[in-house]
Order: structure tokens, then C-alpha cells, then sequence
């Protein structure tokens, strides 16, 4: 016989046509839900027997709408927007998570849907558990005081991650209501964002809650060093537009001029690096940089996108090293991918081949801006640094050891100016999640016309171009920001009955 849910006092569903009274309920549901939680698992700690299995569940959001018809038509800003509407007539919901985190995100949100329709919010308890390892804050680790047999019954007492609840069937486009649900409001549901909440700190080293919203990618850790030594130089001006600079363990620097916020003191540098670090230069209203190393190949670059791509960034951009394919490139060259030829192979049971990865005009006109801003360098003299063209991604990292030639074939076939293992994966998982992507690669070495990389002419190569290439990378995502967010979402990354959330 199962025990009776644990359960905390029970919140009715309230209806809000205020978009920020909206989001006090959610918060008020959340915050009783995770002290429920975070009460008994101490008590459980201390060697408690609790009345019962331990549930809280998360809130959610639901609108109902009878008409495809939407109330702001005659308001441009609006209806100019890929999302904030629902697909047609029907009752639509979420779970939400982190109200904290997300409090800016959701008020959006909510406001749209509210402009938009013309109907209230309902917001109230769902019926999906919360897990307990989504309640501990963030320096709590109390359940290691647990022996191993008490936290074997731990399975008894409360809701683990059930993986069931967290799948991409939303966002992969072949999730199918069955008859009588609500379709979702949302690409993930709050299982599935407070699952990568946990994957980011793991992976990078730092709190979700220090990422921003425009973010860089990069395959060498030169980059990254470079990104630490402006972020420091940032933060030694006080007319910085950025607020401080967050690195691996959480350690804070603030600007200088700025007095530390409580919670700063509890960061400390990690004995060793995460395996993908990484790095945030911080503005006040979260439109700051965060840059992640994510080492080598698309298995890293999947990963990682997966997890951040729940913090609904406005653009991630990939700032990488390629092979050059064609003669007339030389090292140090640029490449603006404008196609890609996927053979990385790690998305293809989620988005088919079929599926081609379109350029964002936003984005490459930002990345082609910014090389002309940081080189100083126009029209023939630009073309004759950075060339436009497709990127091909491949699993195999020794590709051009392969017999028959082949994958040179295929490359030549496809047009392909340059290749890595990463680019194609950040882009079509870009496309995926509907975050906007771009990418700017830099040619360190051409294997099919002889020039490989030696270790003299690879730390020449560095020294000459990781600085420039970062700056252009930097200038991009500030050309981004200052034309507004709004224009990045474009509706060729919306399906044809597209969640409502951003």
C-alpha cells in the first residue's frame, strides 16, 4: 500500500488580470512548496520518521482562449513579435520554476499573454512533484550527512527526478497532447529548467543565476583567458557599464566603486577547473556577456547548449577555431558561416538532416559589422580577411586521415570554406530551442594544403589573433543589445503552432 502524500497547505487557483499580482501568486506558491520540502528533508537529516511521502509540486500558469483572433492588433510593437500569443482557440499551460530567477522573464511574458488575449491568468498548484534535489539552495549540501542506507529510502520519502517529465518533446515539435490536456505554454517545463539548473553549475562552475544574456562559445581556453583580462579591466573602471565579473566557483569581482552584495564572500576558486568554466561580465538588467568554454567537439557543444538554452537567452554567438579548406585563405583569416553541413551526428535523432539551419540576418550583419569595427577594415580590404560561406561540423576529429577521400569530397560538394567539430551543433541547437545563433571562426591551420599546425606557428597564431577575434565577438553581442532584443526573435525559428512563451 503506497503512504499518503505529505502534502503542505493547500493553495486554491486564483484568476489575474495584473500581470505582476499574477507573479507575486507564483512566487508565494513556489516559496510555501520548496520551505515544505526544504523543512522535512531536515527533519528527515535528523533522523525523523515523516508522516508521510513528502510532495510539493510546482505552480503553474493556464490561459484559456475561444477565439484565434488576438485583442492587439492595432498595436505594431506587439503583434510584430514571434511569440507572446497562443496558436488558437484552447486551454494552454506551464509549470513554472525559480520565480526569482525568472521574475523579469515571466512578467513578460505574462504581460503578453494578458495584451495579446484579452483573458485572465489562471495561476495555482499543479500536479507535478517537485524533486527534492531542485529544493536545496545553493550551498546546501545537507544531504550528505546521510548514511548510505537513509539515503537509500530517500526514494520513499520524497519525489526523485523522474526523467519521464523532462523531455524535448516540445521543443523537438512531436509532443501531441492526448485528449482532454492542455497544450503547453512553454518549451520546457519547470522539471526539465531546474534539471539544466543543475547541469550549468555542474558543468561551468558558476550559478545559473550569474548567466547572461547574450552569450559566447569557444572550443580554447586562449579565448578564455583573454575574456578574464577584459573582464578585470573592466572592472578597475568605474565608468564600466558592467556591475562585476563572475568566474569559476562563483568568485565575484565588482566594479570598482561598487560595494559587494551579501553572497559574494561565499565564492571561492574550484581546486581544478569544470570541465566547460564559465565566465559572466555582468550588467545590472542581465544583458551583460557570458562566456563558457566548451572544450572540443559536438558531444560538449550539445551538451551545454541543452542546459543554457532554458535561461531563454536573446543570442549565442560561436567564436572558434577552424580548418581553412580553400587555398586562397590564409591563417588568421575569418570565416561568417552563412549554412552548415552537419556530419557531428549528435542531433540527429532531434532534428533530421532535412532540417536546414537558415542564417540570421540580424546576427550576421552584426558579426560583419563588428569585424569592420574592431580591424577597421571596408569593402575588398574586409573580403580579404573574412570570407562568407558555409561551415561543415564533423565527429571525426582526424577526418582528413580517412581513406578514399571522401569527406574531402563531400566537403568540395557542399561548397564548405571551413570546418570544426562544434559550429553546426551550437547553430542547429540554436535553432531548436528558438535562441538566435550565429558563428565567426578563425582559420588556424589548412590540412588539405599542407599547413598544419606546429607548435611555433600555432602560438604566433594565437598571440596575433585571439585578442582581435574576441574584441569582434564582444562588439557583435553589443551591437545585439543595442538594437534591442526584439529583433532577434525572428519568426523563421517559430513552427507553425508555436508555444507562447519566448
Amino acid at each position: 500500500m503506497k503512504p499518503m502524500p505529505y502534502l503542505s497547505t493547500y493553495i486554491a487557483p486564483a484568476r489575474y488580470t495584473d500581470p505582476l499580482a499574477a507573479l507575486a501568486q507564483v512566487r508565494l506558491i513556489y516559496d510555501q512548496q520548496i520551505a515544505h520540502l526544504r523543512d522535512c528533508m531536515q527533519r528527515y537529516v535528523a533522523g525523523e520518521t515523516l508522516p508521510g511521502k513528502v510532495r510539493a509540486c510546482y505552480p503553474f500558469v493556464r490561459i484559456r482562449t475561444e477565439t484565434v483572433a488576438r485583442a492587439t492588433l492595432e498595436m505594431p510593437d506587439i503583434t510584430q513579435l514571434s511569440y507572446g500569443f497562443v496558436a488558437g482557440p484552447g486551454t494552454f499551460d506551464t509549470t513554472l520554476t525559480r520565480p526569482d530567477l525568472y521574475a523579469t522573464y515571466y512578467l513578460e511574458q505574462f504581460r503578453l499573454l494578458l495584451e495579446n488575449h484579452s483573458v485572465e491568468l489562471e495561476i495555482g498548484i499543479s500536479t507535478q512533484p517537485i524533486p527534492v534535489h531542485f529544493s536545496f539552495a545553493e550551498h546546501d549540501h545537507i544531504e550528505g550527512h546521510l548514511s548510505a542506507e537513509r539515503r537509500m529510502l530517500m526514494r520513499d520519502a520524497f519525489d526523485l527526478p523522474d526523467l519521464a517529465a523532462m523531455d524535448d518533446g516540445i521543443a523537438n515539435g512531436t509532443y501531441e497532447a492526448k485528449a482532454g490536456e492542455s497544450q503547453p505554454l512553454a518549451l520546457f517545463t519547470a522539471a526539465r529548467v531546474d534539471y539544466s539548473l543543475q547541469r550549468l553549475r555542474h558543468y561551468t562552475g558558476t550559478s545559473p543565476d550569474w548567466f547572461q544574456n547574450y552569450v559566447l562559445f569557444t572550443n580554447y581556453q586562449f579565448y578564455i583567458d583573454e575574456f578574464v583580462r577584459l573582464g578585470h579591466e573592466e572592472m578597475s573602471r568605474p565608468d564600466s557599464p558592467f556591475v562585476a565579473f563572475v568566474e569559476p566557483g562563483n568568485v565575484v569581482t565588482r566594479r570598482n566603486g561598487l560595494p559587494a552584495v551579501a553572497g559574494d564572500e561565499l565564492g571561492a576558486a574550484p581546486p581544478r577547473l569544470p570541465q566547460m568554466p564559465g565566465y559572466h561580465l555582468l550588467r545590472a538588467d542581465r544583458s551583460g556577456i557570458s562566456m563558457v568554454n566548451i572544450g572540443v567537439g559536438p558531444a560538449n557543444a550539445k551538451n551545454i547548449t541543452d542546459h543554457i538554452a532554458v535561461l531563454r537567452p536573446h543570442a549565442w554567438i560561436m567564436l572558434g577555431h577552424c580548418a581553412g579548406l580553400r587555398s586562397s585563405q590564409q591563417l588568421g583569416d575569418y570565416v561568417l558561416a552563412h549554412g552548415y553541413v552537419r556530419e557531428d551526428h549528435v542531433l540527429d535523432e532531434e532534428l533530421p538532416l532535412w532540417v536546414p539551419i537558415p542564417a540570421l540576418a540580424e546576427i550576421q550583419m552584426a558579426l560583419q559589422q563588428a569585424v569592420e569595427d574592431v580591424t577597421n577594415l571596408q569593402g575588398q580590404e574586409l573580403k580579404r580577411i573574412m570570407r562568407t560561406g558555409t561551415v561543415a561540423s564533423t565527429d571525426n576529429r582526424n577526418w582528413e586521415l580517412l581513406p578514399g577521400n571522401q569527406p574531402q569530397r563531400r566537403f568540395s560538394q557542399s561548397r564548405a570554406v571551413a570546418l570544426d567539430m562544434e559550429s553546426a551543433t551550437i547553430a542547429a541547437n540554436g535553432f531548436r530551442f528558438r535562441v538566435p545563433y550565429g558563428t565567426l571562426l578563425c582559420v588556424s591551420d589548412k590540412p588539405l594544403h599542407g599547413e598544419i599546425k606546429l607548435p611555433g606557428m600555432a602560438n604566433h597564431f594565437y598571440r596575433e589573433r585571439v585578442d582581435q577575434h574576441l574584441r569582434i565577438g564582444i562588439r557583435a553581442l553589443e551591437l545585439l543589445r543595442v538594437g534591442g532584443s526584439n529583433q532577434l526573435h525572428s519568426r523563421k525559428l517559430r513552427s507553425f503552432s508555436e508555444v507562447a512563451f519566448q
